[in-house]
C-alpha cells in the first residue's frame, strides 16, 4: 500500500498550518506546530501518546480553539471557525473512537453525515457508493449502528464523514481497537480513495509503521512540537523512528 509521492515544497497545499499554539488552561498541548498537506497526498502524524496528536486534529476541525497560528484550507484562514463551518468547506474528521450513533442504523448513521447537503439524488448516489466501497455496511444497513463489531463501526465512520463530499479527511487512529485483518481492510480502502478519487488525507495513526508504509511525508510530534519530518520512505528506515516507534 502506497499513496501519491507529493512533498509538502512542490505539491499544491491544500491545508496548512503554520506555528499553532492550543492551551488547556495553564498547560500547553501545542506549540509553534507547523505543517502542510498537499492535494492528493496522504500526510501522517506519528508520535507517542500524549504528544498532542489529537488536540491538533480537534483544533483543526474548529473543536478546540486555538490559543495562536494560522489554520489555512484551499487557501483560506479557518482559524476559530466552528465546527459546523468547517465542515461545510469540504474538511471531515473522523474521530478516535469512531463516535457513531449507536441507537440509529447504519443508514441512519451514513445519512447523518449529509445533513447539510440538500442535493437529495446525489445524496442517494452517494448512499450506495459507500455500500460498494464498504460492502459490511450495505448488508447491515438496517442494522443498529451498535451491534457493529469495532472494524464496522471505523468503516461506518469513514462512510458517514464521505456522505458530506469532503475533499480533505482527517482520520484520527483508525486502526485503534480494530482486529488486524479489518485494520488491513481498512487501509486498503483509504488507500484506494486516494489513488481513485484522490482524497487529500492527514492521517494520525499511533501503528507508525503502517501510516509510514501508507503515506507520502511524514511528521513526528513530541510534546505538542514537530521534532522530525521528511518522505515517510524516509522516516521508516531512520534508526531514532524504528528505536522509538517501530519496535526495533
Amino acid at each position: 500500500m502506497s499513496s501519491v509521492n507529493m512533498t509538502p515544497a512542490v505539491a499544491d497545499v491544500m491545508l496548512e498550518i503554520g506555528h499553532l499554539e492550543v492551551r488547556y488552561g495553564g498547560i500547553r498541548a501545542l506549540h509553534d506546530l507547523s505543517l502542510r498537506v498537499p492535494r492528493g497526498s496522504i500526510v501522517t502524524l506519528i508520535g507517542a501518546n500524549g504528544a498532542g496528536k489529537s488536540t491538533a486534529l480537534r483544533t483543526i476541525s474548529g473543536l478546540v480553539p486555538p490559543t495562536a497560528g494560522s489554520i489555512r484550507f484551499v487557501g483560506q484562514e479557518i482559524a476559530g471557525w466552528p465546527a459546523h463551518k468547517i465542515v461545510a468547506q469540504g474538511l471531515a474528521h473522523v474521530p478516535e473512537g469512531r463516535l457513531v450513533f449507536p441507537d440509529l442504523t447504519v443508514r441512519e448513521n451514513l445519512m447523518m453525515g449529509a445533513y447539510l447537503r440538500r442535493d437529495r439524488k446525489v445524496i442517494c448516489s452517494d448512499l450506495e457508493w459507500v455500500g460498494e466501497f464498504f460492502p459490511r455496511l450495505r448488508e447491515r444497513l438496517r442494522q443498529q449502528a451498535g451491534t457493529l463489531s469495532g472494524g464496522e463501526q471505523q468503516m461506518l465512520a469513514i462512510g458517514r464523514a464521505l456522505m458530506g463530499r469532503p475533499t480533505c479527511l482527517m482520520l484520527d487512529e483508525p486502526s485503534l481497537g480494530i482486529a488486524p485483518l479489518l485494520v488491513e481492510l481498512i487501509f486498503e480502502r483509504l488507500v484506494a480513495l486516494n489513488r481513485e478519487r484522490g482524497m487529500t488525507m492527514l492521517l494520525v495513526e499511533q501503528n507508525a509503521s503502517l501510516a509510514l508504509k501508507v503515506s507520502s511525508y511524514a511528521y513526528v510530534l513530541e510534546t505538542g512540537g514537530i521534532h522530525l519530518e521528511g518522505p515517510s520512505a524516509e522516516l521508516i528506515n531512520r534508526s531514532e523512528i524504528k528505536e522509538a516507534y517501530l519496535g526495533h
